[in-house]
């Protein structure tokens, strides 16, 4: 991530709280992006946020359509950042692979935005999923890329 200067300030925003480690926190976002848009699940409403608030909710809901449609090119090519696919690519594998692998053991849920925050090119989105009865709290880190709200990583 750090090859990429118009991030940098991105990603001074989602330090605090972010330690994607290489390969082992690219699975893990892979894991959780997957189970916060698995199929079955109540369609994302983006109602009540504007501007670039509302560009990162639909960016949120987008994810979570297309993996309930099973799209692993759509979510690769629209929702996942750059630096996601590059990671994907040098742990030896590439994105739609790891995508497909992980939408077949994903079973129901239900998600629903809390809160955005977005400062500059950065933003956190604050979700509440339910998954097996189970309920949690996570925050999604988007940054800004070609003009599009591309997810990174989780906080």
């Amino acid at each position: 991530m750090s090859g990429t200067p118009f991030l940098e300030p991105a990603l001074t925003f989602l330090k605090p709280r972010m330690t994607l480690r290489p390969v082992l926190s690219l699975a893990a976002l892979l894991l959780a992006a997957l189970a916060l848009a698995a199929c079955g699940a109540t369609e994302v409403s983006t109602s009540g946020y504007s501007g670039e608030a509302q560009a990162v909710a639909a960016r949120v809901a987008s994810l979570q359509s297309d993996a309930t449609a099973s799209d692993q090119k759509k979510m690769c090519e629209n929702d996942l950042a750059a630096s996601v696919r590059a990671s994907l690519r040098t742990a030896g594998g590439d994105c739609e692979s790891a995508l497909k692998s992980q939408l077949s053991q994903i079973d129901t849920l239900e998600l629903k935005i809390k809160s955005i925050e977005v400062k500059g090119r950065a933003a956190k989105a604050r979700v509440q999923s339910t998954w097996s009865g189970k309920t949690r709290e996570s925050t999604l880190a988007l940054v800004k890329e070609g003009g599009a709200w591309r997810i990174v990583g989780l906080l």
